[in-house]
């Protein structure tokens, strides 16, 4: 009895350790079948791209034949050659001719002045209408607002002082 039970034991065994290797075959199996769907979808991808840009290409053609036939039926146009082209100014300045008797006068085209052609300041003050730059208001000690100059930061600032401290002064 115990050499039967030893026996079915290992037999037990030996079946896990098959069924263990076909499920390791069978994994192995199925990833490398995946790898090969993989790589046949990039493949696939980079085949598609490649027949796009060959019909892109094919059209880009047809096109081209399309305007030179075009071209050469209805326009007339030509490449440029080589002695078509001109070495300096000087060359250029001997084509031109003198308007003739009854020509369209040439079209000229306009431009908007700058500031210093136009007259206006670069700022207007808004309360005095004098350019920012040539006077700023200030207050006296009446209350009264004058024109400076010269005043400096600092006295612009502390003339606003002044005036609140007035303000509240009256309020009160």
């Amino acid at each position: 009895m115990i050499a039967g039970s030893r026996l079915r034991q290992i037999g037990w065994a030996v079946v896990l350790s098959v069924c263990l290797a076909g499920f390791v075959v069978l994994t192995f199996r199925v990833n490398a079948v995946k790898s090969e769907v993989r790589l046949a979808e990039r493949q696939i991808v980079s085949l598609e791209r490649e027949k796009l840009m060959l019909e892109t290409e094919f059209e880009t053609r047809v096109n081209q034949q399309q305007l030179a036939d075009w071209n050469r039926v209805e326009f007339g146009y030509q490449a440029p050659r080589a002695d078509q082209f001109l070495d300096n100014e000087r060359q250029l300045a001997a084509l031109g001719l003198p308007r003739a008797l009854g020509a369209p006068e040439p079209i000229r085209v306009a431009r908007a002045p700058t500031v210093e052609e136009s007259g206006f300041p670069a700022m207007v003050s808004p309360i005095t209408g004098q350019p920012a730059s040539a006077a700023e208001p200030s207050h006296d000690d009446g209350g009264r607002q004058e024109l400076s100059a010269t005043r400096s930061l600092a006295e612009r600032l502390s003339g606003g002082a002044r005036l609140g401290a007035a303000l509240a002064e009256a309020s009160e």
